[in-house]
């Protein structure tokens, strides 16, 4: 009888342990699982500087991310940020993995922020322009002496720090006024709030047709290497490589000229040495670096 009890109890310990091991594979399979789902499902951010509203952005983007994306088998997010100073705190925190910002913003966060430049806009420099309504009569910039005049924000580069620079040279006083986007600048211009706006042309050129029609172009300034498209100091090489080469590679038309773009072009921090003879200061251009942000908006 204890015999045969112990028996029992050493079959009931064995079956025990034995269920034991069984639920512990299962548990690391489990997880093994849960990990191999986490990093299959691993999204990158895509961050674009806010010149136009986010749903106009996500329109021209979105597509091109998704030929990335198929080329690559990384998933990829369009995010951008509800105004230009936000996009610039979200920079300095390197929100980011990708990210494509104005000339200056590069010069700068590349410094801060180690985000590494490896492509721009292909056949093009980057020229500030001012627009008045259509139906103004035509003059020079002295006109816009003592007026106010619209601008996206202090340090969007084509659209405001190099259109500021140039009417001061020119010994022009005016207000400026910071309306959060290009497209903002555009439309006020039009509505008749200000004699005056700055932009830039490719902004300018995708504008829809019924806006752009009440607007003329009085000024271009001098040009500038275009945009950057950086990377992260914290991306993996690996997806860093393959990313840039499916982007570099991308030659759609139907996908280019909604952003009116036709290519990129491959480049190096040392690209945008012309921006940095300019030696602007953080009071000439009001780049902001901290304070309370949201830096994914789809």
């Amino acid at each position: 009888m204890t015999r045969q009890y112990a028996n029992n109890v050493a079959v009931a310990v064995n079956r025990q342990h034995a269920q034991g091991k069984l639920l512990l594979l299962s548990s690391a399979i489990f997880l093994c699982a849960l990990c191999q789902s986490a990093m299959a499902e691993k999204v990158y951010s895509f961050g674009i500087v806010p010149q136009q509203s986010a749903s106009r952005l996500a329109q021209v983007w979105v597509p091109i991310l998704a030929e990335i994306e198929k080329e690559t088998g990384y998933k990829l997010r369009f995010t951008t940020a509800k105004d230009i100073p936000t996009f610039e705190t979200c920079l300095a925190s390197k929100a980011y993995d990708f990210a494509y910002m104005n000339p200056y913003h590069y010069t700068v966060v590349h410094e801060t922020a180690g985000y590494e430049a490896f492509a721009h806009q292909a056949d093009k420099k980057l020229k500030g322009i001012l627009v008045a309504r259509a139906d103004t009569q035509p003059g020079d910039l002295g006109q816009l002496n003592q007026q106010a005049i619209a601008f996206p924000s202090p340090a969007a580069f084509g659209a405001s720090v190099i259109p500021r620079a140039e009417l001061t040279a020119q010994n022009i006083e005016f207000e400026p006024v910071y309306v959060k986007s290009h497209d903002s600048v555009y439309r006020a211009v039009a509505l008749g709030l200000f004699p005056a706006g700055g932009g830039v042309m490719r902004t300018f050129n995708n504008l829809p047709d019924d806006l752009k029609s009440q607007l003329k172009i009085i000024y271009q300034t001098d040009a500038y290497t275009p945009h950057a498209f950086t990377t992260s100091p914290s991306l993996p090489q690996e997806v860093r490589g393959k990313v840039i080469a499916a982007m570099m590679q991308l030659e759609d038309a139907s996908l280019l000229k909604p952003l009116g773009m036709t290519g990129f072009v491959a480049a190096s921090n040392e690209t945008w040495d012309d921006v940095r003879a300019l030696q602007l200061t953080a009071n000439q251009t009001e780049i902001a670096s901290a304070g309370e942000e949201t830096c994914h908006s789809n």
